[in-house]
């Protein structure tokens, strides 16, 4: 979902790309990159800048998501059983050994 936001961080990429690359990680190795990339040609650094910013808006949808999911009571974590009237699986039928089988060897009768 586009906010606000995003939206001026476009208008900034578009006049200035390291601007909103600053904007958007902060003084990181992608502002760095983009300052070259912008020195050495005006194009290739809008498209690393609209780059950087669709990067940024995913991780921001993505964690959005996640906590939406942790969050809501309806739907059940994973690895948690989703209906609790349904008994849990019990566990496989193992035979014990029968008394002359655990005396087996012995010379007790």
């Amino acid at each position: 979902m586009i906010t606000v936001g995003d939206v001026l961080l476009i208008l900034v990429a578009i006049l200035f790309p390291p601007a909103a690359v600053l904007i958007a990680t902060g003084c990181s190795a992608d502002f760095c990159i983009n300052i070259c990339l912008t020195i050495l040609g005006y194009i290739p650094g809008h498209i690393h800048a609209f780059y950087v910013l669709y990067k940024k808006s995913e991780e921001r949808e993505l964690l959005e998501r996640r906590h939406t999911l942790l969050s809501s009571p309806s739907m059940p974590l994973p690895g948690t059983v989703a209906n609790p009237s349904i008994p849990p699986t019990p566990p496989p039928y193992t035979p014990e050994a029968s008394p002359a089988q655990k005396s087996y060897g012995s010379t007790n009768v």
